[in-house]
């Protein structure tokens, strides 16, 4: 019986005496393409063993990513810039009140394998929105985080209705990751009409924030809930600016 991602996603610490990640928390806005570019000089000297592996949490202003797997019909309007990401995945939207977390790993120093490193990033995202008393849930055919929604409408054939809270996207060159994953706190979802969400398009499966689940969580505390939940997954970390 072949394992699950969620069976696959233990022991992705990293190898005994390694340095702490660095976590980074940018302040504003940060521009698209410029944060792509980032990423992409982080990931070259984290290779290289000239920089610390690093988590990089940011808020971007309104605007659409294609994925490696986004169909052209997927894109419903362009009221937004629209980017070619280079992650995997299909189209999603990023904007004010989203917490993107860029994910720069080396798996060399934990484990060489991208199934689990997903279910790591979604074993991430369920610990931390446990902590608001949030269920989410991961499913076979889907990725990212979903949480059921009983007080929505069932799918034609009596699929139980559910919200993606939170969505995953990486890219490994050289076995060091980056993009990474994006939890729903505020942001205005009626932009997510904008796109088919991912390509899931059926109509009991929407997206979803804390806030609206009702929970009042401001961007700090989803950031201490991320940072909580990520020790006992992915090991140390250490606070850094984001230039240093």
């Amino acid at each position: 019986m072949s394992e699950t991602r969620e069976t696959l996603s233990k022991d992705f610490l990293p190898a005994p005496g390694s340095p702490p990640v660095d976590w980074i928390v940018a302040e504003g806005l940060t521009d698209y393409a410029f944060a792509l570019q980032r990423m992409e000089d982080w990931a070259a000297a984290i290779a290289e063993g000239r920089e610390p592996e690093k988590v990089w949490l940011v808020e971007h202003p309104p605007l659409y990513t294609a994925g490696t797997s986004a169909r052209p019909q997927d894109l419903l309007t362009h009221r937004l810039p629209v980017f070619s990401a280079g992650r995997g995945g299909q189209y999603t939207y990023h904007g004010p009140g989203q917490r993107v977390a860029y994910v720069l790993l080396d798996l060399s120093r934990r484990r060489r394998d991208v199934r689990a490193f997903v279910g790591a990033l979604e074993a991430w995202l369920i610990a931390a929105l446990a902590l608001f008393n949030v269920k989410g849930e991961t499913r076979e055919d889907r990725v990212g985080v979903w949480t059921p929604r009983p007080d929505k409408p069932a799918g034609p054939n009596g699929e139980p209705a559910e919200d993606k809270i939170a969505a995953i996207g990486v890219r490994l060159r050289r076995w060091v990751s980056f993009h990474g994953v994006s939890l729903n706190v505020e942001p205005d979802l009626r932009h997510f009409g904008g796109i088919v969400p991912c390509g899931i398009g059926e109509r009991h499966l929407g997206v979803t924030s804390l806030v609206d689940l009702g929970l009042p969580v401001t961007m700090m505390e989803a950031d201490m809930a991320l940072h909580q939940a990520f020790g006992p997954i992915f090991g140390a970390t250490r606070i850094a600016s984001a230039f240093s």
